[in-house]
C-alpha cells in the first residue's frame, strides 16, 4: 500500500549544514526568546487527564450585611445561582519536525536539543498570545471597544479619532491612578494586580522619574530599575513586559498601537488539558524521526466581559506602537 506521507518539507543534510561539527560548536543556543509572562499571572485550572471540553464555573453574586434588630430573628438572604462562566478547551497547537537519518547522524546532538527547546518556546508563546488576545472582548466589545488610552485612563479608545489615525496615548501617571481607582470602585481585590506592557511602554516608563528614582520607589542597588532594566511595581501593581502584546491598527490601516493590559489574577483563567509534551516516532518511509510537540488548553475572561460588572478587574490600555 502506497504511503501518502508528504516529506517535501523534511529536513535533509543541507538544511542542517550549520550543525555539522566542523562548522559549529557542540551547543546551540536560541538567539532570542520573547518574554513569556501571562500564563503565570492568571488563575490556572488543571484539567489534565479529565474528560470534557467545557468547564463551568459558578459566579454567584455577593450578599450584603443586614441590620439586626433586638427581639427579632435574622433575615435570610435570597440566593439564585443563575450566573456562570465557562471555559471552552479548544486551543490545540502543535510543532512538528522530521529529521532524516543522514541529518541526525552527521549533525551534533545539539540539533535535537534545539528543536525541543524551540518547540517549548513556540507553544509557550502561543499560550501567552491566546491570553493577551482576550483583552479585545473586555467590557462586552469585540475590538477593544471598551479600552482606554494611557494618558488619562478614562478616554475611550477610538480607532476613528484624529482623522482615522486613532487616539492611543503613552501611559501617564494620571492614567495609571485612574485605572487603579476604577478597580477600587469595582471592589476588585488589591492583591495580585498586574500591568503587562509592550517593550515600547517599558522604554517610556523607565524615562519617568516617578518609577525609577530612589526617592519615589525606595529601591537601591540591584533592585533599582535604572541598573537592571526591571520595572518592579507601580502603586502596588506589579509590572511585566511582553513582546506578545497585541498590535491594533487604526481605521487608516497604517497607524499601529499596542494593547497594554491591567488586570487582577482572578479575572482570567487558563485551563490546561494537555500540557506541552513531546512525542517521537520513526518513519520508515522517510528514513527519519518525526518529532511532534503539542498542547491543549482553553483561555477565558471570568470577570470583565460586561461593562460595569462588579469586581470586573481588567482594562485594556491602548498605547502608541
Amino acid at each position: 500500500m502506497a504511503s501518502n506521507f508528504d516529506i517535501a518539507n523534511s529536513i535533509d543534510v543541507a538544511d542542517v549544514a550549520d550543525f555539522v561539527p566542523e562548522v559549529w560548536a557542540t551547543e546551540t543556543i536560541a538567539a532570542y526568546k520573547a518574554n513569556l509572562v501571562m500564563a503565570a499571572l492568571v488563575s490556572l485550572i488543571p484539567h489534565i487527564g479529565k474528560k470534557g471540553d467545557v468547564i463551568h464555573i459558578p459566579a454567584p453574586s455577593r450578599g450584603s450585611a443586614t441590620s439586626k434588630s433586638q427581639n427579632t430573628v435574622v433575615s435570610l438572604l435570597t440566593y439564585a445561582d443563575t450566573v456562570e462562566k465557562s471555559v471552552t478547551i479548544s486551543e490545540h497547537y502543535h510543532y512538528a519536525r522530521l529529521v532524516e537519518d543522514i541529518a541526525e547522524v552527521q549533525a551534533l546532538p545539539s540539533i535535537r536539543r534545539f528543536f525541543t527547546d524551540d518547540a517549548g518556546y513556540a507553544l509557550a508563546k502561543q499560550t501567552d498570545t491566546s491570553l493577551l488576545a482576550l483583552a479585545a472582548t473586555w467590557g462586552g466589545g469585540t475590538a477593544y471597544d471598551d479600552g482606554v488610552i494611557g494618558s488619562d485612563g478614562t478616554t475611550k479608545w477610538d480607532t476613528t479619532a484624529n482623522t482615522n489615525t486613532g487616539n492611543g496615548a503613552v501611559i501617564a501617571d494620571a492614567g495609571i491612578r485612574q485605572v487603579i481607582q476604577d478597580f477600587d470602585d469595582e471592589d476588585v481585590p488589591a492583591r495580585d494586580r498586574f500591568l503587562v506592557i509592550p517593550p515600547v511602554e517599558k522604554n517610556n516608563l523607565l524615562g519617568n522619574a516617578r518609577y525609577t528614582e530612589q526617592a519615589f520607589v525606595g529601591e537601591q542597588g540591584m533592585g533599582n530599575s535604572i541598573r537592571n532594566g526591571l520595572i518592579g511595581d507601580i502603586y502596588g501593581t506589579e509590572v511585566y513586559v511582553s513582546s506578545n502584546c497585541e498590535t491594533v491598527t487604526a481605521t487608516d490601516t497604517t497607524t499601529d498601537y499596542r494593547a497594554a493590559l491591567m488586570f487582577q489574577r482572578d479575572s482570567l483563567v487558563l485551563a490546561e488539558q494537555v500540557t506541552p509534551r513531546v512525542q517521537e516516532q520513526y518513519k520508515l518511509e522517510a528514513l527519519g524521526t518525526l518529532m511532534v510537540a503539542d498542547a491543549l488548553y482553553g483561555a477565558a475572561t471570568i470577570r470583565g466581559n460586561v461593562s460595569g460588572e462588579s469586581g470586573r478587574g481588567c482594562r485594556a490600555i491602548l498605547v502608541p506602537a
